[in-house]
């Protein structure tokens, strides 16, 4: 019979304060000691005995690979086999031959150190994943890292592994879905249709990253976003009841989601796929579905104890877990049956969903040539020709303006042009300037707008536009906030980097020059913290001409568009006051990573300045050449992408044994590689207006000159 309750009261964890003081500590002490007793009993049983097959397949490719690496996470996969076989067996719509197919349903497993339960899942539904890659689970150049990635192996839509991630990339990619739908389907003609699964743990609901997405899935009303929660009641540090006791489902009924509770998730089948079926036709909110289910299930001495959370079950647990599932196969070894249970089933619907919809597809690209053609853009990741035709250019005579307002403008050109080009601001559009003017804003009502508003969230505004990036090849999100408030988001910029999501970053107020503010808001290290972040590429424009430039190298590594081939992100940083347009900067300069401005074939001292300070370091030049000295200055608004420019390039630019300085309003850190003298900051701001804050730090033009100077 199986048991699931939709209430408040449902959903509640046993609470030991209501217990008679002695009982609570006897629970508790009986509790924290698990790892040290013999797990309770599992009772019931699954009567589908095909089924029970499949689960046990799950269960024993992942112990087995775990065992084998002698590390990993055997726990949840024994955990969450049930629910997993429901889910890929009776609702996942995907072809494993084409893991791309445009329309697949997407899933998630959002608690990553549970990988192996995902690439078990991969090869029993007959993805490029065999015996011997999970043999090298955990292993150098394998497909099946310890933690999903999603640019090495076949059928991961998203990165996950820091806990919150995944289910705030699943925001996005159910985001995705929902704004596609509103933009390309026409009556009759679905043409973009598929739901967004999510696998999720106790430690991504603790992450404060899960409750500001799911705020905002539940605002945006984001029907077809199903979270399986797999409620196991452990972390690392033992038993949840030490540290986490708060009703979740209630936290998430009050954000708008519809919330279900399936008790038993060891072997209540018919539970589980009744509670996805709700969940479906439930259209207008997103949907929790909270299973409770036995860690380590089948363990007889580790189920339900952190010890089978992050370490192997060892040989002689393994043998035990076999005996007490009955399951006479050896490492590695599947039946035909099981297979079988998800070739008739999986992967016929993929197939047939995916022959059906071709067939949509070139009935709807003929009657509907002009949305197809930008429908192809946004899946292919084609951009439109001569998109960078759009993009302004400015010289000396046009009016000079902060950054921030030059990036506004870009924003507006790009955005009738790239047909995937959406983004928002994290409550700061009228500072940042990000709102596209001809676009409304996306909201639950109106999901085929452009503007997002993701509210003051900047850590799950990162994650959710990787989510937009990975759902498809031509959706280029951008999002903004102060770059100070970078660090609120950090952890989802390095997860665009290395899952290769090509975000665009807008980031403003970039220095000491925002003034009045003071130290809190005025960044310093930042700077040089994202120029050592892999993959990202970190540009701070000097004028108008170079932020046309940023915006141009930012959408072309947006969609691989580069050397490498490799789709990358790009932190864009803008100022708050304003500075000259200069005739001598460009696009083609800035996408070079650095070039002269004012050249000088034998110079006596070459000067380097980035963004705001740009205007200084010509300044300094001017007086310098006044004196009779030889001057180049150099503009190198990205470092990463003047590092990639052949060597002779770079000498012509900064040419090796000349006296060199650098002006920044930042962190010096990482200047030495390119000259011999950095002028910046390295101490804390202050409050004070602009110009008193750049006399008394000392970044000045006189300070440029007397640097130059002492090298002379």
């Amino acid at each position: 019979m199986s048991m699931i309750l939709t209430s408040k009261a449902a959903c509640l964890r046993p609470n030991r304060a209501t217990m008679p003081r002695s009982a609570a500590r006897k629970s508790l002490v009986v509790r924290m000691q698990g790892a040290h007793a013999a797990a309770p009993p599992a009772s019931g049983e699954i009567k589908d005995k095909n089924a029970e097959l499949a689960i046990n397949a799950i269960r024993f490719l992942s112990i087995d690979g775990v065992n084998k690496a002698n590390s990993g996470h055997p726990g949840l996969p024994m955990g969450c086999a049930p629910m997993s076989y429901v889910l890929f067996k009776e609702f996942m719509k995907a072809d494993s031959a084409d893991p791309k197919w445009a329309q697949r349903d997407r899933f998630v497993l959002s608690a990553g150190h549970g990988s192996m339960l995902h690439y078990s899942l991969l090869h029993l539904m007959g993805y490029d994943m065999g015996i011997e890659d999970l043999k090298q689970f955990r292993q150098w150049g394998s497909k099946t890292p310890g933690h999903p990635e999603n640019f090495l192996t076949k059928g991961i839509e998203v990165t996950t592994g820091p806990l919150g991630q995944g289910i705030a990339n699943a925001v996005g990619l159910a985001l995705s879905e929902k704004h596609l739908a509103a933009r390309f389907n026409k009556p009759g003609m679905d043409l973009v249709d598929n739901y967004t699964y999510v696998i999720m743990g106790d430690g991504c609901n603790m992450e404060g990253i899960s409750s500001e997405a799911a705020s905002l899935a539940g605002h945006w009303g984001l029907g077809k976003l199903i979270a399986l929660y797999d409620d196991n009641r452990i972390s690392i540090d033992g038993h949840t009841e030490i540290s986490f006791t708060e009703d979740v489902c209630a936290r998430y009924e009050a954000m708008g989601w519809h919330v279900q509770h399936v008790a038993d998730g060891n072997h209540d089948l018919d539970g589980i796929k009744s509670a996805i079926e709700k969940a479906k036709s439930v259209t207008d909110k997103p949907s929790l579905i909270k299973v409770s289910t036995l860690i380590g299930y089948g363990s007889p001495n580790k189920a339900d104890t952190h010890d089978v959370h992050g370490a192997p079950l060892g040989a002689d647990e393994t043998s035990a877990t076999r005996e007490a599932l009955k399951w006479p196969y050896g490492e590695f070894e599947v039946p035909q049956e099981a297979y079988d249970e998800f070739n008739g089933s999986f992967g016929k619907r993929g197939k047939d969903a995916h022959a059906a919809w071709d067939k949509l597809a070139a009935d709807y690209a003929a009657k509907y040539p002009e949305e197809w053609a930008d429908f192809q853009s946004i899946t292919t990741g084609e951009l439109p020709a001569n998109w960078t035709d759009s993009l302004p250019k400015f010289t000396s005579e046009d009016k000079g303006l902060a950054t921030r307002l030059h990036s506004q403008t870009m924003l507006n050109a790009l955005a009738p042009v790239i047909p995937g080009f959406v983004g928002g601001s994290a409550d700061l559009a009228p500072s940042n300037m990000t709102l596209m003017k001809m676009f409304g804003d996306f909201q639950k009502d109106t999901p085929a707008e452009r503007n997002i508003r993701f509210g003051v969230r900047e850590h799950a505004m990162g994650a959710i536009c990787n989510g937009i990036g990975l759902y498809a090849p031509g959706l280029v999100p951008y999002c903004a906030t102060f770059f100070i408030f970078s660090d609120y988001m950090r952890n989802a910029m390095r997860m665009s980097a290395l899952s290769e999501a090509g975000v665009i970053y807008v980031m403003t107020h970039d220095s000491i020059g925002l003034g009045e503010d003071g130290p809190t808001h005025q960044p310093i290290e930042h700077l040089a913290s994202f120029r050592a972040m892999p993959n990202m590429l970190t540009i701070r424009p000097g004028d108008g001409n170079e932020t046309a430039g940023a915006y141009a190298a930012a959408v072309e590594n947006a969609n691989a568009k580069n050397a490498s081939g490799i789709k990358r992100p790009s932190t864009l940083v803008f100022s708050r006051q304003g500075m000259p347009n200069m005739n001598t900067t460009s696009i083609e300069g800035t996408k070079k990573g650095a070039y002269a401005v004012v050249e000088e074939a034998n110079p006596d001292v070459i000067i380097v300045g980035t963004g705001s300070e740009l205007e200084m370091a010509v300044k300094a030049g001017e007086q310098l050449k006044s004196e009779g000295k030889k001057v180049r200055v150099v503009s190198m608004p990205c470092m990463e992408l003047f590092d990639e420019q052949t060597q002779s390039y770079k000498d012509s630019v900064i040419t090796p044994g000349v006296p060199s300085v650098s002006v920044e309003a930042g962190s010096t850190f990482g200047w030495a590689k390119y000259v011999k003298k950095s002028i910046g900051i390295d101490t804390w701001g202050a409050s004070a207006p602009a110009p008193i804050l750049y006399e008394k730090f000392g970044i000045t033009v006189d300070a440029v000159v007397a640097a130059a100077k002492a090298q002379m």
